[in-house]
């Protein structure tokens, strides 16, 4: 079986459940513009609370980075998982493997982000599916549930964020059964193509659509916040600085 560019699929997931088989890309030279503020999803946080953009951020205590230090930006390349209802041990002896993220690393395009809205409890993504996504040129990956293997995807320099690290697969326990579609990530609403950016401080999704009004704030914004370090590091009295830029 082949998607619509006729990338082959390997069957675990129907095709009339990959929604878009590439993924929607964002305006020219954005996600270079995003990078170069350096760590920003706080800042990017408060620029969508100033445009009364729906709240896109979820910070590190729930997605926690297993590289800490990375700084990432790409397009969502989105994955829907549910839990399977059928004995585990059945179906590891019938082998009947249904997760199916592989299918994303197939459709992935340089520069996308893999954002999972997974299981909880068990693995939803391991070392050789993150060095998948790695070659594919992938950004790292985003997933709300477990993931495993954390030190084979830091070898790789696969960074992940991720909501829980078990060593129970969830090959037995999961199925995929969207990719490409509108899913929940701690109770925001993503959808495919919508800017994913990740730091030590958190993730942020910025909606399609918004994309370049956020950028452009942000980057003036960004302006006034050096100014202010500037002043501080030159001993300017708080009184002075604090209310400038």
């Amino acid at each position: 079986m082949t998607d619509l560019n006729g990338k082959k699929l390997t069957g675990r997931i129907a095709a009339d459940r990959i929604r878009m088989t590439s993924t929607p890309k964002p305006p020219a030279g954005a996600v270079q513009r995003f990078l170069a503020l350096g760590e920003c999803t706080s800042l990017v946080s408060d620029v969508m609370d100033d445009l009364g953009i729906p709240e896109g951020a979820i910070g590190a205590t729930t997605l926690k980075p297993t590289i800490p230090g990375k700084l990432i930006c790409g397009p969502a390349l989105t994955v829907r998982n549910i839990a399977q209802r059928s004995d585990p041990f059945v179906v590891a002896r019938e082998n009947k493997n249904k997760m199916a993220e592989f299918e994303a690393h197939n459709l992935a395009e340089d520069g996308d982000v893999l954002v999972i809205a997974g299981v909880p409890g068990v693995s939803n993504m391991g070392g050789i599916s993150a060095l998948t996504g790695q070659r594919q040129g992938e950004r790292g990956a985003i997933v709300m549930g477990g993931i495993r293997d954390v030190a084979h995807s830091r070898s790789s320099g696969y960074p992940l964020w991720a909501s829980e690290i078990t060593p129970v697969t969830g090959k037995w326990r999961l199925e995929t059964v969207e990719i490409n579609g509108e899913i929940d990530i701690a109770g925001v609403r993503v959808n495919a193509g919508d800017l994913v950016i990740a730091d030590d401080t958190g993730v942020v999704f910025v909606p399609r659509a918004d994309i370049m009004r956020v950028l452009e704030l942000c980057e003036k914004k960004k302006g006034g916040e050096d100014t202010r370090i500037g002043a501080i590091k030159e001993g300017v009295p708080v009184t002075v600085f604090y209310n400038k830029g």
